[in-house]
């Protein structure tokens, strides 16, 4: 996540921005949408608990996982479709507990993870051409594709800059409701001797409001082909769905963190 200073321009942002969507100027509409993002996620230092399944070609879990001030622990209570007995649980989230090393790379992988999000939120006003298709369930409904001017800085901005989909705005908070999006054509590192990936993959996100003035990502679904010789792996097929979201004290340790998954029944 990213953290919530400015608090008092939030009121403000939120009366202009009907004015703006007014306008037609469907870019505009995208940037203060983003902008809202970014600040209210710089400001969101909520801990939560919930229930995740996620699922990938090989390897599939279902798990609690509890956040707290000091990172974030998961109780695994099924792996590949076995269930994993009580001890076992209780096992390795001690044995998390126990591991520095384990604790501070989980840590780093999350910062990396939040900073890529504020990247490609940066990102969607330049890279993409935006237009209003109209309005559904209270959100505004926008269409975006490839802007053939954009410069991407990296090879992951390359594969995104290359999606054209839709994305849905809340109209009373102006927060992005979804997005999703597919490659319009391969993209390729060297002619594809370094890296393809290919057209038709695709990507979703659902979000959700779970308190006043937060939201959570409930699912992501990512399913993209290709190979790449420079990196490990960037083809993915994963269905990730978030769910039974309960706000923790905001003090939460991780040991509060261990007690409250214990305490979980599912």
């Amino acid at each position: 996540m990213v953290s919530r200073t400015g608090r008092w321009l939030l009121p403000a942002i939120a009366l202009l921005l009907p004015l703006l969507g007014r306008a037609d100027d469907a870019g505009q509409f995208v940037r203060q949408a983003v902008q809202t993002e970014l600040a209210d996620d710089r400001n969101d230092h909520s801990l939560w608990i919930y229930f995740e399944t996620d699922r990938k070609p090989d390897h599939s879990v279902k798990q609690w996982v509890a956040a707290a001030r000091d990172g974030s622990l998961k109780r695994i209570i099924e792996t590949n479709g076995q269930p994993v007995p009580p001890a076992e649980q209780r096992r390795q989230m001690e044995s998390f507990l126990g591991d520095w090393r384990a604790r501070s790379r989980q840590s780093k992988s999350d910062q990396h993870d939040d900073q890529q999000a504020a990247d490609m939120l940066n990102m969607l006003p330049q890279a993409f051409l935006w237009s209003r298709e109209g309005e559904k369930d209270n959100c505004t409904l926008l269409h975006f594709k490839p802007n053939p001017a954009f410069r991407p800085p990296s090879f992951q901005a390359r594969v995104f800059a290359a999606m054209e989909g839709d994305m849905a705005v809340d109209n009373q908070q102006h927060r992005i409701a979804s997005l999703q999006g597919r490659l319009t054509h391969d993209v390729k590192i060297a002619g594809g001797l370094f890296a393809s990936l290919y057209a038709g993959g695709s990507f979703k996100v659902e979000r959700r409001q779970t308190a006043k003035d937060i939201w959570q990502i409930t699912e992501t679904h990512v399913h993209i082909q290709g190979h790449a010789l420079i990196f490990k792996s960037i083809s993915e097929q994963e269905d990730d769905v978030k769910t039974d979201f309960k706000q923790l004290p905001d003090n939460t340790t991780m040991q509060q963190a261990e007690g409250e998954l214990i305490s979980e029944h599912r």
